[in-house]
Parts: structure tokens; sequence; C-alpha cells
């Protein structure tokens, strides 16, 4: 088979020039028709592909709060520095770009993307390279893109679906006899079951043992399956070396053609492919120190062991990208499959590929086709069912929000000069949480509503104080636009009580919530996703209540957009004893973690 690795030599993806307006929200006019029990969703098929090419323009064109976008360089620089809560750099340096509606508002490089000569392991410490060897980070710098590989690999078997190539709910071995060959149990196994990671198949194996690519395939096809296809969400490498090796059988082409053809060619990713050429060497964020595979300083060849002893190309690991061609790639996902009038797959296809293959196994599994959805831990504010994205172990991630239509890439070489410092998510998810936040919500009815803010591990209490008690029949109504992590909670509350500092005199209060066709009751308290949009809400009071309050508690990391409140209005039958929209009453409200807010 041809091996085509890299496109071009030299050179990234150029940003169109020029603006257009930022248009409306990218889901259809009509997206909650098909449901009417429980809050209101956004699912792949309401979903209103808006084909857009990416060029730079401001925030406000881009229909973003300035404020916000400014702040997400920044966020992304403090974990160049140990904090608080860490002892090392979460990663040396990064290149950020951030786009909302084709409108590219944020691209920045900082940090270095070559500074370490090796890891002492003995002394625990990094050892640097002199200063004036150090390499600093570069807007056009290629990074390792890890298991964000995966997605390119996932698209391309995609393509052989939707081409009639593949059928994805074929057993494996039907393309790839040698698959269940020593193995019977991998008879069961289904296409579809490689990439939404269901296949049973264990997450790893070494593979340095083995002498050349036929001994490596062998064994990976050897290892006994940890649980019986479709039982159980277990991520594994396996699962895409696997796909990778089944595509390049029923093609006749490797992996890297398959790519080149499918997806970088026509969509003009210059800067990215396989083992890359020595020519780019100098525009490489270098990863680990890695004397085990017989190399020191990793820089330009992939770093997952497994994708090095396959020779560089493999299904989950290898490709090399810049933020520029990743943002090409993402923008073709929003725009529903095409990109500068290349079309990679069909709406239905896409739609396909971002619906959760396994629901009902935990958060963690939620999944298309081999894209991610709905994962906070990186995703952080800008999570939906519907957002995707996926990450990679050298630092790299990749978030697509089409409700919104923002596009979220954060590269680093987080692994350099070790692994060891850790792998924890923060430094995604600080600069996501801005981009999120820029993304403004519009009072209900008044000019001001009250917002929560999204502060981690934080009690924030709205209390409105009455001028009276209520009678029997007093009932509490409110506008709420809520966007919160499911452990986040915001809980309505009432007391009777002269003394409103004393938390045992609050009560919940039960609601009633609607829009449009839904309606759905709730013991007082509300969290989660209900589509980004204002809903109503009502509740009977008690006799003789004199204060109302919203209490939300947030635990220790991970955000939603956060809970926003409007038109609050406190009624004894028909009169009006308090209304957020009169100032005068308005001015009454104790916020301790709220503020009033425009966006």
């Amino acid at each position: 088979m041809r091996r085509r690795q890299f496109l071009g030599t030299v050179g990234s993806v150029a940003l169109a020039s020029g603006v257009g307006p930022s248009a409306g929200p990218a889901f259809a006019a009509t997206p909650y028709a098909r449901q009417k029990a429980g809050p209101p969703t956004v699912t792949p098929d309401d979903l209103d592909f808006r084909p857009r090419t990416l060029r730079p323009g401001s925030p406000q064109r881009a229909g973003l709060l300035p404020g916000e976008v400014a702040r997400m360089v920044p966020a992304a620089e403090e974990y160049m520095r140990p904090g608080p809560d860490r002892p090392h750099p979460s990663h040396p340096g990064f290149v950020l770009l951030a786009a909302r509606n084709g409108i590219v508002v944020e691209h920045a490089a900082r940090g270095h993307a070559l500074r370490y000569a090796s890891w002492d392991a003995s002394a625990g410490k990094p050892v640097e390279l002199p200063r004036d060897e150090w390499v600093p980070m570069r807007e056009d710098t290629l990074f390792d893109m890890a298991s964000v590989s995966k997605l390119f690999t996932s698209i391309v078997l995609v393509s052989q679906a939707e081409k009639g190539a593949v059928d994805l709910d074929a057993p494996v071995a039907r393309l790839l006899p040698e698959f269940a060959a020593s193995d019977p149990a991998k008879s069961r196994i289904v296409v579809r079951q490689l990439v939404n990671h269901t296949s049973g198949m264990q997450a790893d194996i070494d593979l340095q043992p083995y002498p050349d690519n036929k001994a490596r395939l062998a064994a990976i096809y050897k290892e006994p399956l940890e649980n019986a296809p479709g039982e159980k969400y277990t991520y594994s490498d396996l699962n895409l070396i696997t796909a990778g090796r089944m595509l390049e059988k029923i093609t006749g082409k490797g992996l890297d053609e398959l790519v080149a053809e499918v997806i970088t060619e026509p969509l003009g990713m210059t800067d990215t492919g396989y083992n890359p050429p020595k020519s780019k060497l100098e525009r490489i964020a270098a990863t680990e120190y890695m004397p085990w595979t017989g190399r020191g300083m990793v820089r330009g060849s992939v770093h997952d062991e497994k994708a090095y002893y396959l020779g560089g190309v493999a299904g989950h690991a290898g490709v090399f990208s810049t933020a520029a061609d990743m943002a090409v790639f993402g923008q073709m996902v929003l725009n529903g499959g095409t990109y500068g009038g290349h079309r990679v797959l069909g709406e239905k296809w896409v739609r396909a590929m971002i619906t959760n293959e396994n629901a009902g196994m935990g958060e963690d599994a939620a999944r298309g086709l081999g894209w991610q959805l709905d994962q906070r831990f990186y995703m952080d504010a800008l999570t939906s069912p519907v957002t995707t994205g996926h990450t990679g172990y050298t630092g790299p991630c990749l978030v697509a929000d089409p409700i919104a239509g923002t596009l979220f890439v954060l590269l680093t070489n987080r692994v350099h000069p070790t692994r060891d410092w850790g792998t924890v998510s923060d430094y995604r998810r600080a600069p996501a949480r801005h981009l999120a936040r820029a993304v403004p919500v519009r009072p209900a009815v008044a000019r001001e509503a009250w917002y929560a803010g999204q502060r981690d591990e934080d009690t924030g209490t709205l209390r409105v104080p009455l001028r009276e008690p209520v009678r029997k029949d007093a009932a509490l109504r409110f506008q709420v636009w809520y966007d919160t992590q499911p452990t986040d909670v915001c809980t309505v509350e009432a007391t009777t009580d002269a003394r409103p500092d004393d938390d045992a005199a609050w009560r919940p209060v039960p609601l009633k919530f609607s829009a449009g066709r839904h309606s759905w009751d709730s013991k007082g308290d509300f969290a989660g996703f209900s589509a980004r949009r204002w809903l109503h809400a009502e509740g009977a009071l008690p006799d003789g209540v004199t204060g109302v309050r919203w209490r939300y508690v947030t635990d220790e990391e991970q955000q939603g957009r956060g809970v926003y409140l409007d038109d609050i209005r406190v009624l004894n039958g028909r009169r009006p004893v308090f209304s957020s929209v009169r100032p005068r009453d308005n001015a009454l409200v104790r916020a301790e973690g709220w503020k009033l807010s425009r966006d």
C-alpha cells in the first residue's frame, strides 16, 4: 500500500479574509416539537447546519462578549506555571484558537514548543536546555494530536459507510478475517462497536516485544476480551487500531492515504498528516523524554508507543496538526460535513456520528461514532448533549458546540518533558469556560437578569424579602434559564421565619416548569441541561411566607453556563407583592454570589 503522510512541507491553512454577519443559533427554528415530558433538550436531528468558512473577526461581529474572549489566553497562561493545586506547570506552552459562526476571534501562541533536554528520573526533575535553545511556540506550531487522531479514523470509517463499502452493523471479522481467527469470541464484535468502544476489547497492550507489524497486529487480535461485545464501555486504543487496519484491508490503501484523500486534501489541511517531514521539524512541539523506546526527547515522531512501534501510522494515534488545520476540521463538522465547497460527509452521517451510541452506560461513555459527546471534564460550560470533540494524551483537544456555533481548539505539549506531571484537564476547562461565558444570555423581560455566576465549590444565594407575609392563595412565578453540571443544583426555598439567616427555617417550594410544549414538576430544585432557553416556573407559597430564596450550590470542579432569573413575582391572589421588574422591588433583593447581568 502506498503511504501518503503529509500533503505539503510548509505553511498552515490561511483563514479567509473579511467578515460576515454573525447569524443566529445553529439549531432549527422548532427543535422541541418531538418532546413533551421533562425539560426540553437538543438532539442531532434538531440541528440546522449552516456552512461557514473560517475568517478572522472581532468578538462583537461573532456575537461574543469581548471581555470574556480576552480572558481565554490569560486563563490558559496560568497553567504554564505551578499553582496552589498543582506543584508543576500543566504544560510549557500552547496554541489556542476560538471561533463562533466561522469568525475566528482568538488565535494565539504562548510559551515554548521545546524547552527541556531530558528528564532526570532519579531526581524527579527536568533538565532544561540552555535558554538560547528554547523554541518559542508559534501560531503554526505542529502538535502530536495523540488520540484526537481517532476522529480522523472515525470520519474515514463513516465515509466508507456512506459509500456502502462498510456496514456498521456487520461483524468486523467479515471484513478482517484474521481479527477473530485466534479468538472466536471476537466474531460477535460489529464495526460500530470499535468506534463507540463497546467491543469488549482490553484498553491497552505493549507492542514493544514484537518484531514486526504482522506480529504486533496478531498480538492485538489474540488479546482476550475484557467484556462481552456490547455489554460495557471501555475506552481502548485497540479498537481504533483494529478499525484502521480494517479500513486498509477493504480499500487496499494505507490509513494515511485514506485520511489524506477523504479529509486533508479536500479541506486544504496541508499541515496535517502522519510522520511529518524533517523540513517541518523546527515547527513541531516536542513531547516527552522517552529513553525506554530507544529515543531521547521526542520531537517529530509520534509519542504514543503503540503507534510508534506500528510505524507512526495507526488508527488511534499518529496525526500531527496545527490549530488552524484543526479549526477547519472542526468547522467541517459544525457545517454538517462540508467546508469550502468540499463535502466530506453528508449531513445524515454527521448527525449519526454525533448521536450517543452508548445511552445508559454512564456519562463517561457518551460517544457517537468515534466522537466524544457531552464531556464536561474538558468541555466545561461548552458542553451539551450535542457538543462533540476529543482529547489527546499529549495535551490537545478539540470542542465543537453546534448549538452556539462555537469552536474551541487548545493544543499543548503537556507531556514535555514528562507525563508524570499529571493529566488533569483544568488547563482545558479554564479557557473553555470563558468561551462559553462569552456567548451572551439576554434577559427574558427586564434589562438585566440575576446571574449566579460560575464559581467552583461555592454557594450563592439570592433572597427576596417580602414587605408583608403572603396569604394561602399566594404564588411564586419567575423566568429561569439554566445550564449546569447535574451535581450543581439550584433550590428554590421559602420561609415563614423572621430570621432569614437561619438555614433551618427555609423549605423547598414545589415547582411546575413549562417551556413551549413541555411541562414538568419539581420538588423545588433544578439542574442540568434545558436546551439553553428561558423557562417559566411557578409554585404555590404557604400561608405566612416572608421571604423566598434561590440557593445555587456547586461542587469542586466543572461548570455549566449557570443560572439566570428574570421577572420574579410573588402574588397574593392577583395582587403582586413583589416584582423584580419594578426597580424599587428589585432593590430589596439580597444577593450573595449573584449579580445583575445583561448577558
